[in-house]
């Protein structure tokens, strides 16, 4: 019923503002529209990531959405870090760290957070 349908990634955030500034201009999303004061939408490659008003913002613990970004990851992690990302470094079984990447054989991935405390990742698969 869904499997050949467009999901779309939605992210609680308490300040629109903020969150405009950090998936505009430091993740580089490319802003597709605004509802008043109460949602933004931005294009990701061909999905969309929606970051929405909500009381709730931040209370996640778990990883609210993640890119594929191929071989280019080592160069998304050094590029986002010279723009302030803090990346998060997790003892995960199995898995060994180089630097900010958690690899297992051919795998790697990297967490951070947005400035209202969600949790977004980075995989080469």
């Amino acid at each position: 019923m869904l499997g050949n349908k467009e999901a779309v990634a939605t992210i609680a955030v308490k300040d629109l503002a903020v969150a405009k500034t950090f998936y505009e201009r430091t993740l580089g999303l490319k802003l597709v529209s605004t509802q008043g004061e109460e949602a933004i939408a931005f294009k990701s490659g061909s999905s969309m990531v929606t970051v929405y008003r909500s009381q709730f913002a931040g209370t996640n613990q778990a990883t609210v959405v993640g890119w594929r970004v191929g071989r280019e990851i080592e160069m998304i992690v050094e590029g986002l870090k010279e723009r302030g990302v803090e990346f998060l470094h997790y003892d995960l079984p199995q898995m060994t760290r180089v630097g900010d990447l958690h690899v297992v054989g051919e795998f790697k991935a990297a967490w951070f957070k947005d400035p209202e405390g969600n949790i977004l990742a980075l995989t080469n698969q």
